[in-house]
């Protein structure tokens, strides 16, 4: 494997892993907050983001290329709404999209056709993942700050994550 795609991997696994941090420190401002379904919801996405390191980490060693774990960043853990944790959400689905394009890029200027392949299906992880960050964030706008709705929202977002976990 060439030395530039293999770093660009292990970075990879770092973002993946950072994204997994983030979730569950979302997850555990909406359970002390209150919002369970909410809570659940990112406790899912915190694990879907994990198992998405592991899998760059097995696919970097079966091509005999060498894996470096990170140390992260601590994640950002205090959020002023629901908003503002989804609009955080959306940010790092979007980051990891741009992150996983460049990478695709860089396979394709470097002939690295294999990679390349193995990639495709972050590219449409990713698809999905930007999607529902964004239609969790638009009804959020339309709800505003209705407490209701808010309740609502939560008690109904618990039928997104199970749709979402029994696609997988």
């Amino acid at each position: 494997m060439n030395t530039s795609i293999e770093k660009l991997l292990n970075d990879q696994v770092k973002f993946e892993a950072s994204a997994s941090m983030q979730y569950l420190a979302m997850a555990s401002w909406a359970d002390a907050n209150g919002y369970n379904g909410v809570a659940d919801f990112f406790y899912l996405q915190s694990e879907e983001e994990r198992i998405h390191m592991i899998k760059l980490v097995k696919f970097i060693n079966e091509r005999s290329a060498k894996v470096v774990i990170p140390q992260l960043d601590k994640p950002k853990s205090d959020f002023e709404s629901l908003n503002q944790l989804f609009e955080t959400f959306l940010e790092q689905e979007v980051f990891v999209t741009q992150k996983i394009n460049h990478i695709i890029f860089e396979c394709l200027q470097q002939k690295e056709y294999n990679v390349h392949n193995f990639m495709q299906w972050y590219v449409t992880e990713q698809l999905e993942e930007e999607a529902v960050a964004k239609t969790l964030l638009d009804k959020l706008t339309i709800i505003g700050d209705n407490k209701s709705g808010h309740y609502l929202f939560d008690r109904d977002i618990n039928m997104i994550a199970s749709a979402n976990q029994n696609e997988e």
